[in-house]
């Protein structure tokens, strides 16, 4: 991959992953047909949607973007009849421990190597509270359900923001007897909540705290699936690098507040990145981007906005250091059980590249070089994170000479034909 002198265009990022993940889960659960428009046609998503139909509901897939779903459901799902591979998708291994916690069969959810090493007990502990019977490895998967157990629910506060153990308890919540609360230290995304309240079922937040009331039946519903705002802040980064003088605009990005926290990051950074065209897509807010070449700073990143822009954070890296200044990153120790260890992997990639730095173990100092060249060229290692590998691909453009990266097939776990599409708005990747 060899240096770009500009980046420009028009770029529309696919589905939200996130959302469709939740979209099979929940039309699979509701009573009659649902429409999904939109869904991301990932690795990740296929994980999602295989498991759905080992579990008994038929899923018509037209095109790689629609999806038609036949509603099993709420006591409707049947058991898979072997283990549910979950390829490299936590988020799908974590919301399944919840639905499958309150079925009536025995299940088991395994996936690749590197999803067999991340926790899982931060979902299993609550999930027990409730009365299911959950087992891990030593905290890792596989993770074991037996089924059969009656569900209660409980008030839980979260010892970190996470959205993937409220999404757990609140899908178990559906079964249970009485109210599930969730009460979190910080937001997080509530793509759950606003699904949920969409397909009928009383979901009550108010400040931190999040309420679901067990429903009779989930009723099938038309969904659209927003585009990926995390698939967008790599373009959003390489705009703010090196967009040409129209700028680079990206379409149709899912604007939900508990998603974007890297805008307001990067704006503060100096970034000019104008919001047009705001509109709904079902229960998700979205607008059009148009990023222009900015001059970034480095700045202290607000400890609020942490959980709101953890999983944009490696690129964050990218920008900082490309960025005139000191930028500090706190706060950010679940940047280490992700599909890497990405403040480990993005050291080691700075290091290769000549970024001043320094380690924390929950974040990072960088020191930018600000306007100009701010990578050596060289040979970085992904790790097998598709994050890691799509954020060097961005240092390219302020880079002294071509970056090699290795390990990149987990492209694809969230962001399918990322190659030809930042090839088309001017970045110069060579794929072998």
């Amino acid at each position: 991959m060899h240096p770009a002198q500009q980046v420009s265009g028009t770029a529309t990022v696919p589905g939200d992953k996130s959302i469709s993940h939740r979209s099979l889960m929940l039309a699979g659960i509701a009573e009659g047909l649902s429409e999904i428009s939109g869904f991301l046609a990932s690795d990740d998503c296929h994980a999602t949607l295989r498991a759905m139909r080992a579990l008994g509901v038929t899923i018509d897939q037209s095109s790689p973007t629609q999806v038609t779903v036949h509603g099993a459901g709420l006591r409707g799902l049947k058991p898979g009849g072997h283990a549910l591979d979950m390829g490299n998708a936590g988020t799908a291994m974590r919301l399944f421990t919840g639905l499958l916690a309150a079925q009536n069969f025995d299940s088991q959810l395994i996936g690749d190597e590197s999803l067999m090493k991340r926790p899982m007990e931060r979902v299993a502990l609550p999930l027990r509270q409730m009365g299911a019977a959950v087992t891990t490895a030593q905290g890792t998967p596989p993770v074991n359900i037996r089924g059969g157990q009656s569900l209660r629910g409980i008030e839980y506060r979260m010892p970190v923001a996470s959205a993937q153990v409220k999404s757990a308890i609140l899908l178990a919540g559906l079964y249970a007897e009485g109210i599930s609360t969730v009460i979190a230290p910080a937001l997080s995304r509530d793509h759950t909540e606003r699904m949920l309240r969409s397909f009928g079922v009383r979901v009550d937040t108010e400040d931190l705290t999040v309420r679901l009331y067990p429903p009779q039946v989930l009723q099938a519903q038309q969904l659209q699936v927003p585009g990926d705002f995390s698939s967008a802040a790599f373009l959003i980064v390489a705009g703010l690098l090196a967009a040409s003088n129209a700028g680079l605009l990206i379409q149709n990005v899912g604007m939900n507040a508990t998603r974007s926290g890297l805008l307001e990051i990067l704006r503060s950074m100096g970034g000019n990145i104008e919001v047009q065209n705001r509109r709904s897509a079902g229960a998700e807010p979205v607008a059009d981007l148009l990023v222009s070449k900015s001059s970034l700073h480095g700045i202290v990143v607000p400890p609020a906005l942490v959980p709101l822009a953890i999983d944009e954070f490696p690129v964050l890296f990218v920008a900082a250091a490309a960025a005139s200044g000191e930028s500090l990153v706190s706060g950010a120790e679940e940047l280490r059980v992700k599909e890497s260890d990405r403040i480990a992997a993005m050291s080691e990639g700075f290091s290769a590249l000549g970024v001043a730095h320094t380690v924390l173990p929950d974040g990072m100092r960088i020191v930018g070089r600000g306007d100009g060249v701010a990578f050596f060229g060289g040979r970085v290692d992904s790790r097998g994170d598709h994050r890691i590998a799509m954020s060097f691909v961005v240092a390219s453009l302020r880079a002294a000479g071509s970056i090699t990266i290795r390990d990149v097939t987990n492209v694809a776990t969230s962001f399918p034909d990322f190659g030809p599409l930042v090839r088309s708005i001017g970045i110069d990747l060579n794929e072998t």
